[in-house]
Parts: structure tokens; sequence; C-alpha cells
């Protein structure tokens, strides 16, 4: 299922949004610029977006006729290779949609897992990722097929067979069912692994895609873990063992979160995400430089939400405080009220701290900016954490990490 070749280099594509009562202009805005990030981490070169204002997406083609004319004019002129919808379609809409353009026609979710499938790097992801992939299929198999109606026939199938299309599924369906059991054996044995890591508190960095988690494990652990400027650079999940002061812990880089989090996806990665679920301490990095990034928090809490964790303990980690632009108001300006878009760090830093107190820490991770502050503060979690498991070990470990 998965091949691991890479993507067309450029590749010219179109990206379609829809506004509507749940999506107003300005979040199918920024909704697109994250599908056009997407988008340039798959290797495309978006050419142009197409929004429609619609109460109800059309169930035959997604958007009005009239829209869908006018990207197939478009895609006509210019060679379009690949048309990107921001929601989900439906096995009929993307069948339509094809018809009527003549293009290739991924959906937020499809392209997510091509960018998966492309990121995948050991085997276990790769496993994760077609698990994924076949699920996402599955339903949308009729619009691989023109000929569905055709039988086989020959020696032993005589009579009504089955079609192709049976066919397809039934193999599909078998695959899925043996990348499961393979699956399971590999959480299995994870499990096992995770529980002869010992006693050693375990921490887990989580957040957004693209927020700077990979970087941040670099620093505090002195590692190598692939980091880039592109969204889901890492996939497998990391552990290294971390020292602070003499006060050991295993730190672990997962996964990054993002908005229409495909449910394949959440499925397929459990064991990944289990490093979240049985982790004593979350440190949720956050991007401050983006401009929605309390949108992206929101989006993450609702993830560590579904897999139930919200109530563990959890530092805000706050980076990119280097790449951080605030817009400035006229002292002359007595028009223009001021938002959050105004706020500096100060405010910013003031207006957190007032939510979750000290546990909101604000770094640069590739500056190392504010990293004592942040080490402190970890040291200070750990071993709260370490001491109530082993209150005779008080003694070893002094309270704060300045003292060594």
């Amino acid at each position: 299922m998965i091949e691991k070749t890479q993507s067309i280099e450029h590749e010219k594509t179109v990206l379609i949004g829809v506004i509507n009562q749940k999506q107003s202009e300005d979040k199918v805005k920024e909704y697109l610029d994250e599908l056009e990030f997407l988008t340039y981490t798959a290797g495309g070169q978006v050419e142009k977006r197409f929004v429609q204002r619609v109460e109800v997406p059309n169930p035959k083609t997604y958007i009005g006729s009239g829209k869908i004319k006018e990207v197939e004019a478009f895609v006509s002129e210019n060679k379009i290779g690949s048309v990107i919808f921001d929601d989900e379609l439906s096995a009929v809409q993307q069948r339509n949609i094809e018809k009527i353009l003549r293009c290739k026609i991924l959906d937020r979710t499809g392209l997510i897992l091509d960018i998966f499938a492309q990121r995948a790097q050991t085997s276990y992801a790769r496993t994760q990722v077609e698990l994924a992939q076949y699920e996402y299929l599955l339903p949308r198999l009729t619009g691989l097929w023109t000929h569905l109606e055709r039988q086989r026939g020959g020696i032993g199938m005589r009579g009504p067979g089955e079609t192709e299309i049976e066919t397809d599924r039934r193999i599909v369906r078998d695959r899925i069912s043996l990348l499961k059991k393979k699956l399971a054996k590999i959480d299995k044995q994870m499990g096992t692994q995770r529980g002869n890591r010992g006693s050693l508190v375990r921490v887990a960095l989580v957040g957004y895609t693209n927020v700077g988690k990979s970087t941040l494990m670099n620093v505090i652990s002195k590692s190598d873990v692939f980091a880039e400027n592109k969204l889901f650079a890492t996939l497998d999940t990391t552990v290294r063992k971390v020292v602070l002061g003499n006060l050991p812990f295993l730190l672990s880089d997962t996964v990054g979160f993002i908005r229409k989090l495909p449910t394949q996806l959440v499925e397929s990665f459990k064991s990944t995400l289990d490093e979240v679920r049985e982790a004593d301490l979350l440190l949720h990095v956050v991007d401050i430089s983006h401009s929605n990034f309390e949108d992206h928090i929101s989006s993450v809490n609702q993830i560590l939400s579904d897999i139930g964790v919200a109530d563990k303990t959890t530092l805000m980690i706050f980076n990119k405080i280097d790449q951080f632009k605030v817009e400035t108001i006229d002292e002359d300006d007595l028009v223009t009220e001021r938002t959050t878009r105004h706020y500096s760090i100060a405010d910013w830093k003031h207006t957190w701290m007032q939510k979750v107190g000290e546990n909101a820490i604000f770094i640069s991770a590739l500056n190392k900016d504010n990293l004592d502050e942040f080490r402190r503060s970890v040291y200070h979690a750990v071993r709260d954490i370490h001491i109530s498991r082993f209150p005779y070990n008080n003694f070893l470990y002094p309270e704060n990490l300045d003292e060594y």
C-alpha cells in the first residue's frame, strides 16, 4: 500500500474550502493556510484557492455547480495535477468530482495520510500508516473501478460468482485484519518494553504539529532527533533518558496533533498515543508565534480529552518566543480596539499565568532562551512525582535544581 517514493516535486494544486455556520471566513482562511502548508509538505505548489459560501455542502459535488465549473475551467487551463478539499469527501462526492475535473481529487484526510506515508521511516510506523490508508480506502473502492458489474468466469467461477469490487473489498478487509493483528502483537511488545523501563518518571512532549517538540527534545536530551520546518516531521516515538541535576527521567517525543485529525490515524497510532497515556507528566509545547496558537491549544486539549489524559499534570511550554511578533497600535489611534493580536509576550505571560499559574513557561528551543527556567520547572515537577512514589528518596534530590 505504501510506496517509498517521493511526491512529484512542485505538483500544481488547487485548494477548495467552504464558509458556513461552523466556519467563518476568517476560519476558512486559516484552515486553507494550514492546508497549503500541508500541500507544501507533501510536495505540491498551490496555484489558486477557491472558497464558496454554502449552508450545507452539495451531497454530489461538495460545492455548487457554478463553482465546480469555475474550478474545472481553471484546472483545464493551468494543467492542475490535484484538487484538494479542506474537509473529508464522501466516496460519492469524490467520484463525481473526479469525473468532472478529470484530475486527482484529495481531501484533507487523504492528504494527511499521504504525508504520513512519506514520513514513515520504521516498519512499525509504516504498518500504522498502511492500516489507516486501507481503512480510509475501503468505502472509496467504488471510485477505482469502471467495470463494477463484470464477473469472473471460468472453472470454479460459474454461477453468481462475485464482482471484482466485492473481491477487492474482501482483499482489503483481509489486509486490514492482518495489519491489526500485526499491530496488536507489536503493541504488546512495546507495552512490555514500557513495563521494563522501571520506576523512572515518564514525561511526554505533546502539541500541535510543527511547534518545535523535536527541537526541544534535542536540546534537553542532547540527542539528534530529526527536526524540520514541515508538518509531521516526526512520526516515530523517540524515548530518551534525561538527567537534570542527578534526577533521571524518561522523555518521549510523540507525533504532532492537528485539527480534523483523521480518525483512522488516531486508531492506528494507538501505541504511539499509549506513550502519552502512560506518561506521568505532559509538556504541552505551543508555537506562540502562530497567530492562532490558542486554537491549536484547544485542538490538542480535545484530542488529549478523547484519549482520556486531560487530567494529567501538564506544563504549558510556549515556544518560539524569538519569532513572536506583536501588532502595535499608534498612540494617536483612538479607533482601533486593542485585541489579543496586540498582546506582547509580557501580556501573554500574565494571561497564562492567571490560567495555569507557574505551569506556564516561555522559551525559544532554537535559540535556547529561558531554558534554565524551563529546566527548573521540569525538574520540580518530576521531583514531586518521584518523591510521591518514593518518599524515602527525598534527601537525594534537593527541592531546587540550583542547589546542585
